[in-house]
């Protein structure tokens, strides 16, 4: 039981951490929740948000390829073609556990 309480009490740290990083405070944040599509992190917000965790959670993101997950910053003379593979709160939450962010963990 004590497990569980430490499971959601880490889930909700981290929730707290990304939505201090992208303040966003009303949306309903899951492990599923999508991070660019969910809650709009794209491009430099997303790099910035996932150095920051790393730092903050200890976690190796030297194998870890954003732009598989997340789109560029959106411009005009920058159309987004190419497809993104979801990313969710849930990732990073393994991310935590393993210490490190890259397609094992991901796909794992």
């Amino acid at each position: 039981m004590g497990e569980n309480i430490e499971v959601e009490n880490r889930f909700t740290e981290l929730v707290d951490f990304v939505r201090g990083q992208i303040g966003e405070y009303k949306l309903l944040v899951i492990r599923e929740t999508l991070i660019e599509d969910g809650l709009g992190v794209t491009g430099d917000e997303a790099e910035e948000l996932i150095i920051n965790f790393a730092k903050k959670y200890n976690v190796d993101i030297t194998n870890f390829d954003i732009t598989k997950y997340f789109y560029d910053e959106p411009s005009v003379f920058n159309p987004q073609s190419r497809e993104i593979k979801p990313f969710t709160i849930g990732h990073l939450e393994k991310a935590m556990i393993a210490g490190r962010l890259d397609e094992e963990i991901i796909n794992g």
